[in-house]
């Protein structure tokens, strides 16, 4: 190697370095963003915050939202909007609370049920955006009023309630210690708990690995090791922290591992299959896509199956929080959860959005609500807040595309 070679051998790594943090800003931005909002709130709050008992509470006030997102995500880079989503969730729990209260159907047929009622729900409304072509926002929109409307007509303005205690597990239920406690010096901890965190890392790092394999191995261009470790760490160290601290409380709630897996199974669904690929390419460019025989119609329809039963889980798991069902259930869930994902850097063009920016959006909503209820502040300005944060975020993110 030449003395010139050697020199621009370190001015090339760090070129990669600055390339690998420009193209992901907005998704590492999030995480830094989310870290900081945190911590503003834990000083703010006198350290209520990272508190055992306010993180499980934190996890069980979003488990519906995050739920929720996930759909979302899939709806707003198709191109398309739901409105809908809280008014039939707060539908469906009046639906659950009336099978299982009074018609006595034990807690799994109902629920079954009621995730089956959601995704014909979806169906509906997708076949009038789909193959009627009117416009998401007008059927959602409809949506939003016809199933706000059943939903008092189904409880009779009575709230319906309570569920018998394994329907209610859905959302203040956690997971058993299978292994036994394990105990340090005074502190008792969850070990089921602490090994599924462990596990959890080790499947993020193992997960790393073989996508810069596949990168690598089709020649697309990977992140630099020093990057992809730096990265890896704090993201792993900042999990293991969450999971001790669920640890040295109950353990982890049980729509948490509802949640994990959700999320789990939409990162495959987004990256791996070629459903996700065709969203993408439909958000992009519809007509392109249609040209490229692509389905257009069909994948709109069944986008908006998966929209409505995901709004049904968690119409359910609401339910199961409340222990009841109550006529104003979903008013206003629609706003967090399309915020969450336009916070989460999906574009309102269609086309762009992933799943971490998604649920990390929905983390950042999470916490500003819980570290605002504490500090006192009250709900008009916190909803001043939320709306300047959500122009802050579509503003930066349309900043970020005007500088490419």
């Amino acid at each position: 190697m030449t003395t010139a070679d050697a020199s621009a051998a370190p001015a090339a790594a760090q070129g990669s370095n600055r390339d690998a943090l420009r193209d992901n800003l907005r998704e590492y931005g999030l995480m830094l963003a989310l870290l900081a909002i945190m911590i503003f709130f834990q000083f703010a709050t006198d350290g209520v915050l990272f508190k055992p008992v306010n993180l499980t509470n934190l996890v069980l006030q979003n488990s519906y939202i995050i739920v929720m997102a996930l759909g979302m995500l899939l709806v707003i880079v198709a191109g398309h909007i739901d409105l809908s989503v809280g008014s039939v969730a707060g539908f469906i729990g009046a639906a659950a609370a009336v099978l299982m209260v009074d018609y006595g159907l034990p807690p799994l047929v109902a629920g079954l049920a009621c995730i089956a009622l959601g995704g014909v729900i979806g169906a509906s409304q997708g076949y009038w955006i789909a193959y009627m072509k009117i416009p998401s926002f007008i059927v959602t929109l409809a949506g939003m009023l016809v199933f706000k409307g059943l939903a008092l007509w189904l409880l009779g303005g009575r709230s319906v309630g309570p569920f018998r205690p394994e329907f209610q597990m859905l959302s203040a239920g956690f997971i058993p210690d299978f292994i036994g406690p394990w105990q340090i010096g005074a502190t008792k901890l969850h070990a089921t708990t602490l090994a599924i965190g462990l596990a959890l890392v080790a499947a993020l790092v193992w997960a790393g690995l073989a996508d810069r394999r596949v990168r690598a191995g089709h020649g697309f261009a990977v992140e630099p090791i020093g990057f992809f470790a730096v990265k890896t760490a704090l993201i792993g160290g900042f999990v293991l922290f969450l999971v001790y601290m669920l640890a040295t409380y109950r353990g982890l709630p049980n729509v948490l591992i509802v949640m994990g897996v959700l999320i789990a199974a939409f990162v495959f669904l987004t990256r791996r299959l070629v459903f996700g690929r065709r969203i993408y390419a439909m958000g992009g460019n519809e007509k392109a896509a249609k040209l490229s025989g692509i389905n257009t119609e069909r994948l709109t329809f069944l986008i908006f199956v998966v929209m409505g039963m995901l709004a049904a889980l968690a119409g359910l798991i609401f339910a199961a929080r409340l222990n009841m069902a109550t006529p104003k259930a979903g008013a206003g869930m629609e706003l967090d959860v399309i915020a969450a994902v336009f916070i989460g850097g999906a574009s309102a063009m269609g086309g762009v959005g992933h799943v971490s920016g998604a649920v990390i959006g929905a983390f950042i909503m999470g916490v500003m609500n819980n570290g605002m209820s504490i500090m006192g502040i009250n709900i008009d300005w916190q909803q001043v807040i939320k709306g300047l944060v959500l122009l802050g975020a579509v503003a930066f993110d349309l900043y970020n595309k005007k500088k490419a």
